[in-house]
């Protein structure tokens, strides 16, 4: 088979953000998107895809950096995949992001817009996540030029090859951006406040000294497998250890050790899990001390009003306390709840949007796939005194049928938070049915919220919309929009 030749574009000029973290440029007419470029870079630039009118590929070398750029705090910049924005300032950020939201929702939705509000940004910009999983791994993935060290130093298995790992090591980190089997070791993560650094490290250190085997990826085997770490506003602090198998003469020093060396941990599990996928899901964790769950509090700004969330390990909650919170004043806001209303909380997770609304409304009614999250929810309105709240285990699109709207009432206000894939079109042609009056649209993905909305535009007007930014130094956003029944 003929090898297809390689396009380098030499000299090329990033003109423009174009959403998901990639930027633009124009070439004789064609429009070649990036990673890892910012506008006003000049770059070399190698295709890996080539259509007629578009072209995708990635930075080869930089002639000239953009005057935008500023200098990473993170060692692991550009190695890790969590945080690709440190090198713009937080207000340009904030500006693509905003620009991101009102160009996806014009070029998608397709439909009239007001003027969008200013997006609201994070006060915290690091250490703003309540929830983070380190892997530990026996494969270390190291960038080109580490490898390259390392190969000299006869550091890695197979001198000589592209290999860019090292095995029989042991390392605790974050999977490597799409490489499945390969886990960067972190020195320090400005994303989880201490003690998250220093657990991660005692942990791995520890094990060390004891010769415990840390996971294969690749071959399934192996002991230590990850931590879970949940840090809440109240100063409560959970700490998950995952096992690849139970040794219970192994696990139990290590857990005495962490609740010896932490004390301000105030409840401490271990789960086991044996699959091959990380999720914990399905996975019962063991309770070693504490009560097994910890707690939150969000307040609503209208009145200082605090409400209280219980959260267990497999628990869902938003990831950044302080942002959830602007995120939900937003929700209330846009729903203009006088006390009379019957609201509709679809894809409700654990209830926390319902449980903020439901002091305001005269019925809360929460959807959710996930029986476990349906469960918290109803436990988390009881601890709120929020009595009009009912949490219904099912399919969205399934279960919202007008047989099930004459059961639990009319719906005033609809509240959709759905996931990234965005809702079901069997949901939204029976929101078109019910003619709630106003429906509130929360989205972490502008381009599925934009397809709905142009599909509910038949009779719908959007009157409202605000970004809000959950993820600082990433590509992420969140939007919600206000549509009132035309």
């Amino acid at each position: 088979m003929r090898k297809r030749k390689s396009i380098i574009l030499e000299k090329i000029v990033v003109e423009d953000y174009a959403a998901e973290g990639r930027s633009l440029a124009r070439v004789d007419g064609k429009v070649v998107f990036m990673e890892n470029t910012v506008p006003g870079d000049v770059v070399d630039v190698k295709l890996f895809k080539n259509k007629k009118d578009w072209a995708e590929g990635y930075p080869l070398a930089f002639h000239e950096y953009s005057k935008d750029r500023i200098e990473p705090f993170c060692t692991h910049f550009g190695v890790c995949g969590g945080c690709q924005w440190q090198m713009l300032p937080y207000t340009q950020q904030l500006a693509y992001k905003q620009k991101q939201v009102e160009e996806t929702l014009r070029r998608i939705g397709k439909t009239e817009l007001p003027e969008l509000q200013p997006i609201i940004g994070a006060r915290d910009t690091i250490f703003y996540r309540n929830k983070l999983e380190y892997t530990f791994s026996n494969r270390e993935f190291l960038p080109p030029d580490e490898f390259r060290l390392a190969e000299q130093a006869n550091m890695a298995d197979t001198p000589g090859t592209s290999n860019d790992e090292r095995n029989s090591v042991r390392v605790a980190g974050f999977h490597a951006k799409g490489v499945y089997d390969k886990v960067i070791d972190i020195d320090s993560c400005f994303l989880q406040a201490e003690p998250s650094n220093a657990i991660r490290k005692a942990v791995k250190n520890f094990a060390q000294a004891h010769d415990y085997s840390f996971y294969d990826i690749k071959h399934h085997n192996g002991l230590l497998r990850g931590v879970q770490l949940r840090m809440c506003t109240t100063g409560q602090i959970m700490v998950n250890l995952i096992f690849g198998y139970d040794d219970r003469q192994k696990i139990k020093p290590l857990l005495e050790f962490v609740r010896n060396e932490f004390p301000e941990v105030t409840t401490l599990l271990y789960t086991i899990n044996s699959k091959w996928n990380d999720s914990l899901n399905d996975l019962v964790p063991i309770v070693y001390f504490g009560e097994g769950f910890i707690m939150e509090k969000m307040s609503a700004d209208s009145d200082g009003f605090d409400f209280h969330f219980k959260i267990g390990p497999t628990s869902f909650f938003q990831t950044n306390t302080a942002q959830a919170e602007q995120l939900y004043n937003v929700v209330r806001h846009f729903a203009e709840l006088t006390g009379t209303e019957t609201v509709y909380d679809l894809y409700c997770g654990t209830g926390s949007i319902g449980i903020f609304l439901g002091r305001e409304a005269r019925k809360i009614v929460g959807v959710e796939l996930i029986d476990a999250a349906t469960r918290d929810a109803s436990e988390n309105a009881a601890m709120n005194h929020i009595n009009s709240a009912q949490f219904i285990t099912g399919d969205v699109a399934r279960i919202c049928n007008d047989e099930f709207f004459d059961r639990y009432g009319k719906p005033d206000v609809i509240i959709s938070d759905p996931p990234r894939a965005g809702m079901h079109a069997d949901l939204v042609h029976t929101i078109l049915d019910t003619g709630a009056p106003i429906v509130v649209y929360v989205s972490c993905n502008p381009a599925t919220q934009a397809r709905d909305i142009n599909l509910l535009a038949e009779r719908y007007a959007v009157t409202k919309v605000q970004p809000v930014d959950m993820f600082p130094h990433t590509h992420h956003i969140e939007n919600v929009v206000q549509l009132k029944l035309k």
